[in-house]
This record gives C-alpha cells, structure tokens and sequence, in this order.
C-alpha cells in the first residue's frame, strides 16, 4: 500500500485542475496524474465521446474505477474529474487526503472555457447548466476537501503557491 497522493485536486470543469496539477507536481518534485487522462487512454476515446455513445452512466463507472485505481497507486499530484465527487464511494476513499477544492464563479468559467458545447453536461443553455452543476456540487467539493482555493482572478502559479501554502507543503 502506498502512501497516497500528495494532493488531490477537485473542482468544476475548468478551473485549472490540469494545469495547476502539473505545476504543482513540477514544484513538488513529483509525478502527476489526472482520471480524466487515465480514462481516455483506457477507452481509446474522448469523455465526451463516451458520454454520447455510452452515457452518462457508463461514464461514472469507468471514473469510480479510475479514481480508486489512482489513489491506491499515485504517490504524487492528483487531478479528480469535476464529477467525480458525486460518487459518495468516492468521496469516502477521499476522507483524510491533502484534497484541495479549486473554485471559482460563473464569470471565470466564462472566461476559460467559453461554456461551449465540447463539454458534453454544457451542451444546452451553458451558463445556467454551470450554475446547476455547482449548486449540486459545490456541497460535496467542500465535503471533501481538506483546502477551498479561489481561482478567480489568479494566474495557475499564484493558484499553486496557494494550494502549497494552504497545504502547508515545500516545493523543491
């Protein structure tokens, strides 16, 4: 059994679970890793592809097998998918893990992603779908991090340095 990882990164589609997870890998000398990737590999296939020829359903199998996988294996940066927490297996295998929530407001999902329709829970009506999202997501976020990070207004790195502080962690 390892250790586990050193951080978990959770949050919404977008806000910069993937790129803060590689800085803060690089930062912290270790290796990253992010389900989203594991399971796109695994299928040979986008997630939205999955989704549409799948559903939704399938999809959230293949993510509970992929988190579970990556917390027994990674020792580094982990980056969950934004649904994952919705699992409560899930969140439970999350309970005691340096889980770092990255949150931000409508307004800067806007800006990142566009709301456009490569996300395939935003196809129809993007920004009122974001706010239902996260009004039934934002509770389990917050369940199960150890950490809340705004991301609103900050670069990747001032976002990783917050994740290391509140964490209490040292880069290399």
């Amino acid at each position: 059994m390892t250790a586990g990882p050193l951080v978990v990164l959770v949050g919404p589609m977008g806000s910069g679970k993937s790129t803060v997870g590689a800085l803060l890998a690089e930062r912290l000398g270790a290796p990253y890793r992010d389900t989203d990737a594991d399971i796109v590999a695994a299928e040979g296939r986008e997630i939205s592809d999955i989704f549409v020829e799948d559903g939704e359903e399938h999809f959230r199998a293949l993510e509970r097998v992929a988190v579970a996988t990556a917390v027994a294996e990674h020792e580094g940066v982990l980056a969950l998918g934004g649904g994952a927490i919705l699992d409560a297996g899930t969140r439970a295998l999350l309970a005691g893990l340096p889980v770092a929530y990255l949150s931000m407001d409508v307004e800067e999902a806007v800006r990142r992603v566009g709301l456009n329709t490569a996300r395939p829970l935003l196809a129809v009506n993007p920004r009122r779908q974001w706010r239902e999202l996260m009004e039934a997501r934002r509770h389990l976020y917050t369940e199960v991090a150890r950490v809340v990070v705004a991301t609103d207004d900050r670069t990747p790195e001032e976002v990783a340095q917050a994740v290391l502080d509140a964490l209490e962690l040292k880069d290399v």
